[in-house]
């Protein structure tokens, strides 16, 4: 989990559910989502929070709060050109991944 600052600098959030491919153990998921926070988004000086969530039936959910929707849509991007989050991403059930942005209003 990444923290920077307090939570009253965000402005937006991206929130991903999505299930593991099969074969793929929670155990390998926590890894890469160490990872990635430990070789990827701790560059993203602006980021505020990160953290990786299990709910019911095997879903999963991946939640990154930033300063704007803008910035949580930017990182999002990136991970898309980042090695080690292609690792993270290879794990989910593609078909299963449903994400949305969020601009905090209040």
């Amino acid at each position: 989990m990444i923290v920077n600052g307090g939570m009253q600098g965000v402005g937006g959030l991206e929130f991903a559910t999505f299930r593991l491919k099969e074969g793929v153990t929670e155990q390998a998921l926590i890894a890469l989502s160490q990872r990635v926070e430990a070789e990827f988004l701790v560059q993203q000086q602006a980021l505020i929070f990160h953290c990786l969530l299990r709910g019911a039936d095997g879903i999963y959910a991946d939640m990154v709060m930033a300063p704007s929707q803008a910035l949580a849509e930017a990182y999002c991007q990136q991970w898309l050109h980042n090695k080690v989050a292609g690792e993270y991403l290879a794990l989910l059930e593609t078909s299963s991944v449903n994400m949305s942005f969020w601009s905090r209003i209040n």
